[in-house]
């Protein structure tokens, strides 16, 4: 056994400096890209801010034929009652008028953006919060699931995956960065992303005793969710503490995680395998609770009137499915780069399996989700479809998420022979991941942007800075450690691998 142990040579990834050039360059291309949509976006308003109404009044009648937030628009009506009830009470008159104002963003948020002289944020601010909050919530899942991916290895005991849990623990490196950017875009975005964070949702009456108008009482109901113990409308402290402590909790098993890990290599010994066994099926259970709660409180609040009790699933499909991806991915680019000597076909064979059948797994859920919805055909909850299916630029990806995330991967790793290539797997791999940062742009940009979404420059400038960081991230931090445990006890069993 030792004799076996002392032929596996320890490898040792190294970030070499064109590796960084490139990414450099990526970030680069990423900037200019961003830089030059943000500059039309804001010059192309300028010019249509008088013309508009008409786009805003087509998609008006959109949204109106599918009946969105109806309980706004009777609010806004017993405004109109309540005034016409007290021609004496000026100041009710006044905050009325006033919170009137503010409920239009209730209604869909049409009018009021056309209109343009209420709406406290210019369209172009709101597609550039959009496409950070989209991308963020993107890649924090990708962090995740690499921390997932490494604790199911143990969690099922698996020996095959020696040789790609590194790789994992790497992607785990960009939860902190995660955490810190949600928090700060949090801070800098909510009343853009979240509608529920506006107070005038909340409370039947003013202070002076009369009639809220912009009250909502779908989202006053759901208050409690977001901003117990405090009051409604006021700060959302529960949920900013279940931010915080998810991705405490998630860095915390991280670090654990990798400690010991790293232990492992300096002796040899099987107490470390065990000990990770068991934090790892501990951050399961909080992984389970933590990343259902985190799809309902960063992807579907930002719906507030809609809810899916699939989107935790929902989510966390498109989120490992991509991680999956990204894994294999990586390991590839190490196998063509001449590194994971101990990665063989039947390594690879796995991975694909696992993207092909997580593929099949992720179009399962949106089936599910889509049939009961659509079938059922309440106008509260086909709303968010609807949204989806007729507008532009969400309409053509609704689609085309289809194609790319379930009939590509389908078709092309269906065969035992493709899972098996490395050729196939760079192909395929890629695909994968863009589908998905599709899916989520349109989990996210529809409730932000309603009928002024665009999906150009800016979003794709985005996506590329995110991608760069991401990866000098992740790569730095594989460089930093050996790429396999040499004493990890499934070593042999990994090495002796076949199927």
């Amino acid at each position: 056994m030792a004799h076996h142990h002392a032929e596996v040579q320890e490898e040792h990834y190294i970030f070499k400096p064109e590796t960084k050039r490139k990414l450099f360059m990526l970030l680069i291309a990423g900037v200019v890209l961003f830089a030059l949509g943000l500059f039309m976006a804001i010059s192309s308003e300028g010019k249509h801010e008088g013309g508009d109404h008409h786009a805003a009044t087509n998609s008006h009648q959109l949204v109106a034929s599918v009946a969105q937030d109806s309980v706004a628009s009777d609010s806004v009506a017993a405004t109109d009652h309540h005034a016409t009830e007290n021609p004496s009470d000026k100041s009710a008159e006044h905050s009325d008028a006033h919170a009137a104002e503010h409920a239009a963003p209730a209604h869909g948020g049409e009018h009021h953006a056309a209109g343009g002289h209420h709406d406290e944020t210019p369209t172009w601010k709101k597609r550039l919060f959009s496409t950070l909050w989209h991308n963020n919530v993107f890649f924090a899942g990708l962090g995740i699931i690499g921390l997932f991916f490494v604790a199911i290895q143990y969690a099922a005991q698996a020996g095959w995956s020696v040789g790609v849990k590194r790789v994992g623990l790497a992607l785990g490196s960009w939860i902190p960065f995660a955490g810190i950017l949600m928090l700060g875009l949090y801070f800098l975005t909510h009343h853009d992303i979240f509608h529920w964070t506006h107070s005038y949702l909340y409370g039947e009456k003013l202070a002076d005793g009369s009639v809220n108008p912009g009250h909502d009482e779908i989202i006053d109901g759901k208050a409690p969710f977001f901003f117990w113990p405090l009051a409604g409308g006021t700060f959302p402290l529960f949920f900013i503490v279940r931010m915080v402590v998810f991705f405490g909790g998630w860095y915390i098993f991280f670090n654990v995680i990798k400690k010991n890990m790293l232990k492992e290599d300096l002796e040899n010994t099987t107490a470390y395998w065990f000990k990770i066994r068991g934090i790892s099926a501990w951050f399961l259970i909080f992984f389970a609770v933590s990343s259902s709660v985190a799809a309902w409180d960063w992807v579907m609040s930002i719906d507030t009137h809609w809810f899916s009790t699939m989107f935790g699933w929902y989510v966390f499909a498109s989120w490992w499915v991509t991680g999956l991806a990204t894994i294999t991915l990586i390991v590839v680019l190490l196998k063509n780069a001449g590194y994971l000597k101990i990665v063989n076909s039947n390594h690879l064979h796995d991975l694909g399996k696992f993207c092909f059948a997580f593929s099949i797994f992720w179009t399962y859920i949106w089936f599910g989700q889509f049939l009961l919805i659509y079938y059922a055909n309440i106008p509260e909850e086909v709303t968010y479809f609807m949204e989806r299916m007729r507008n532009s630029p969400y309409s053509w990806i609704f689609y085309l998420n289809l194609i790319v995330n379930f009939v590509l991967p389908f078709l092309m790793l269906m065969t035992r022979d493709a899972k098996r290539q490395l050729s196939m797997l760079r192909v395929v791999c890629p695909i994968i991941i863009i589908g998905h940062w599709f899916d989520f742009f349109n989990m996210v940009t529809p409730g932000v942007m309603k009928e002024n979404g665009v999906l150009g420059l800016l979003e794709i400038g985005t996506a590329l800075i995110f991608a760069a960081t991401f990866l000098l991230v992740v790569l730095g931090a594989l460089s930093k450690m050996p790429l396999f445990g040499k004493h990890d006890p499934m070593l042999q069993e990994s090495i002796n691998h076949h199927i």
